[in-house]
């Protein structure tokens, strides 16, 4: 007779991963989700989705395992949600971004909650925005996606997690002694991996610890966003007329945005594209995060004439990403076991940039209409962005800058935000807008611009 061993709902390496990145470099990397109304919000229609939204996946914590080598686990927390923070006095449309960008300032956190919060503010002109904006921990793009489907439509998943401290200590220690146990084979395999990569990838581990030892600038500063919106039947037309599809034409818009905002190679010009892609297979897949990353290298110089090459390239890089895992992403399997400094040349390595500073490109596909309905009617405009706060000058440094672009389409438009900081460049929203929309007319389109 065998004992079954119950589901701990221990985090993937991956995910642990992000937790010990958020603690070892205090930089926090957050989600959010924008809805602009240009019609009254049913404010009880809003309070349904916000109690569906809490019970989803997204309302869950993570508790610490007793043990320093244990693996984490995800629990579902005590007590109501955190109210909607509801503003009491209008503001200048103009201001949308501003006030988006303010609610990164709001106590986050994965482990001892709030994850997230829902939050409203009426504009001067009528119009109203909400938005979802939620630690990245917590969940990816899609992952996040279907939490917010699953509170507009009422359908929670429940995946049986337990509440806080639901374990004695002796309880927990045994459990998460008896996972390292059982995770003991992987974690030798991998331990020799990790000795064979550090001998070939000697160069690169010396690099990575220089970095991190180095005293860096920890001045903070903002990255600007802006949001633009084309509709998808324009969209559509360009690519067709481009030889490409609405993946390419993406691609091809975020190759050309990254050359104006300097992050082409010197040898070649070209500019290296950090594609996203989706892992998640099944609604009981609970990761955090169940993504690969492809590197796809595009030429900017003849995208806005012809996508034939950055079609071919994105297609490639993503099955190459799905044959051939990069192998650093293997060490992840040793989080449990490694020390603070070990957990940021991991991170070095895994998002290593040598001569290329590459653009982050996140691609979420036709979205279901239900999205757009977080009061139970449709919003005019959605999107979804990446929102990075405690943001160092020494972490641009490192970096060389940023670009992060993420898109949708949902209800006859496509969304593009657009995440930007160049080094040695005027850095603000104003100058960000110009070039979003500049990049856009070059392939003859245009757009409505926040």
């Amino acid at each position: 007779m065998t004992t079954e061993i119950p589901d701990e709902h221990r985090l993937a390496f991956l995910d642990h991963t992000a937790l010990e990145l958020l603690r070892a470099t205090g930089r926090t990397q957050l989600i959010q989700c924008v809805w602009v109304y240009e019609h009254p919000v049913d404010y009880e229609g809003l309070e349904r989705f916000h109690h569906n939204f809490y019970a989803s996946l997204a309302g869950r914590l993570i508790e610490r395992s007793p043990l320093w080598f244990g693996r984490p686990r995800w629990v579902n927390p005590d007590g109501p949600p955190t109210p909607i923070q509801r503003a009491e006095h209008s503001r200048p449309r103009s201001e949308l971004f501003e006030w988006a960008d303010e609610l990164g300032n709001l106590p986050i956190d994965p482990e001892h909650g709030p994850a997230l919060y829902v939050a409203v503010q009426p504009f001067d002109d009528g119009s109203t925005a909400v938005s979802i904006v939620a630690s990245h921990v917590i969940g990816d793009g899609v992952g996040g996606l279907m939490a917010v489907f699953e509170g507009v439509t009422g359908s929670i998943r429940n995946p049986g997690y337990d509440r806080p401290n639901s374990r004695t200590t002796l309880q927990a220690i045994r459990s998460d002694l008896r996972q390292a146990i059982r995770d003991l084979p992987l974690t030798v395999r991998t331990a020799v991996k990790a000795a064979k990569m550090v001998r070939s990838r000697r160069a690169d581990f010396a690099q990575a610890r220089a970095e991190h030892l180095a005293v860096a600038d920890r001045r903070h500063v903002t990255v600007p966003s802006v949001a633009i919106y084309v509709d998808t039947a324009d969209w559509d037309a360009k690519a067709e007329e481009l030889g490409g599809n609405s993946y390419s034409l993406l691609a091809g818009f975020a190759a050309r945005l990254g050359e104006h905002l300097g992050r082409k190679r010197a040898s070649d010009g070209a500019v290296t594209l950090l594609i996203a892609i989706n892992l998640r297979e099944s609604l009981e897949d609970d990761r955090a995060l169940a993504m690969a990353f492809a590197n796809a290298t595009v030429d900017p110089t003849n995208v806005t004439k012809d996508l034939t090459e950055a079609r071919n390239a994105v297609r490639e890089a993503r099955q190459k990403a799905k044959d051939e895992p990069d192998p650093t992403w293997e060490l992840l399997a040793l989080m449990p076991w490694l020390p603070t400094s070990a957990v940021k040349g991991i991170a070095s390595l895994l998002f290593a940039y040598s001569e290329d500073m590459p653009v982050s490109c996140s691609n979420l596909g036709d979205l279901p209409p239900d999205l757009a309905r977080v009061d139970g009617t449709p919003a005019e405009y959605v999107f979804v962005r990446a929102l990075d706060t405690d943001v160092t000058i020494g972490d641009m440094e490192r970096s060389r800058g940023q670009l992060v672009v993420v898109s949708g389409r949902i209800n006859g438009k496509i969304s593009i935000s657009v995440e930007g900081y160049q080094i040695n460049a005027e850095n603000s929203k104003e100058r960000l807008r110009k070039v979003v929309t500049g990049t856009l007319a070059e392939f003859g389109l245009t757009g409505v611009v926040d």
